[in-house]
């Protein structure tokens, strides 16, 4: 099955200040040649610590912002090469569903305003009828009463706000959506209802997700596969469970230590030192040879390529098997 989205080599620069000469010093290297894929309704985990890039990777593969190089592809169309106005007519197919509710939707407008603005855009809809119809199908569908369209985002709780921005989401009928980390704003009884919720609405419309995270956890229950990201590059990429029961990078099994409920017998335990290095001055060699516990003299040297170590297994380390 050809992949929904194909993702080649992806960099992301943030250019530094300029000196005298007008040249840029101390670029900050966010997405570092990121290659993934997506299938027609899957759902793949991006999981790592605050700060290593995975929003700006979500953001960048949206064209939410710009990218350095590299190819975006969705369903074979490289989207970093399109122009603004043939874009416009293909956002429909890939949405966002933000991290806080609170800031993703217009205060002043009323929820019905907020979802319905997208099928105007893109003329989903026949007239004012039809157009109350679809919103209040949406609003149904996430949960929400429909008689909610006239009432404005302060009136709703933030779990509720957060099923408002996934009907905004599903209302140009999308194929894939990027959830960058929706339930790490709400309380962990609401993020079990959200997590149900996406669940069973990639299984009603075959979507496909980018879902990002940093809950290893919450990615296992609702992923097929994971991707392990630290310092803008990708470190590790399999099946979930095999990730989570079996990390092979050493980053991985300290993600996975991390979480009482989830380490596995036999795995050993690892438990970081140091913060994360500078995207700004980043460490030769592999990135995370000065936290990796076995790191040796070429993983200082020798960037670590991500190769394969098993069917639909992917890891860039030195050590691994």
């Amino acid at each position: 099955m050809a992949p929904l989205l194909d993702v080649e080599e992806l960099k992301v620069v943030y250019p530094g200040p300029k000196n005298l000469w007008g040249r840029s010093r101390n670029s900050v290297h966010a997405v570092n040649g990121v290659s993934l894929t997506v299938h027609p309704g899957e759902a793949l985990g991006l999981v790592g610590e605050s700060g290593c890039g995975k929003t700006t990777l979500g953001r960048a593969i949206l064209r939410l912002i710009r990218s350095s190089s590299g190819r975006v592809l969705f369903q074979g169309e490289d989207w970093l090469q399109l122009s603004s106005a043939e874009l416009r007519g293909r956002r429909r197919h890939a949405q966002m569903i933000f991290q806080d509710p609170n800031s993703s939707l217009n205060p002043r407008r009323t929820v019905g305003a907020s979802i319905g603005e997208a099928l105007e855009i893109h003329r989903l809809v026949n007239g004012p009828a039809g157009r109350r119809t679809r919103i209040r199908e949406l609003l149904t569908s996430v949960g929400l009463p429909e008689d909610s369209e006239g009432r404005y985002p302060h009136e709703f709780s933030g779990g509720q706000r957060q099923r408002i921005g996934i009907a905004r989401a599903l209302a140009v009928e999308p194929k894939l959506i990027v959830c960058d980390e929706p339930v790490s704003a709400l309380d962990v009884s609401v993020q079990a209802q959200i997590v149900n919720l996406l669940q069973e609405l990639q299984g009603a419309r075959h979507l496909a997700y980018l879902f990002i995270s940093h809950d290893l956890a919450v990615v296992e229950h609702l992923c097929g596969r994971i991707a392990v990201m630290y310092l803008g590059r990708l470190v590790e990429v399999g099946p979930s469970r095999e990730v989570c029961r079996s990390p092979a990078h050493p980053y991985t099994q300290a993600l996975v230590s991390a979480v009482p409920q989830m380490h596995a017998d036999g795995v050993p335990r690892l438990h970081l030192r140091g913060d994360p290095p500078s995207p700004v001055n980043p460490p030769s060699g592999c990135p995370f040879h000065p936290r990796c516990p076995v790191a040796e003299a070429r993983c200082r040297t020798e960037p670590p390529l991500l190769r394969s170590i098993g069917p639909n297994r992917q890891v860039a380390c030195h050590l691994a098997v």
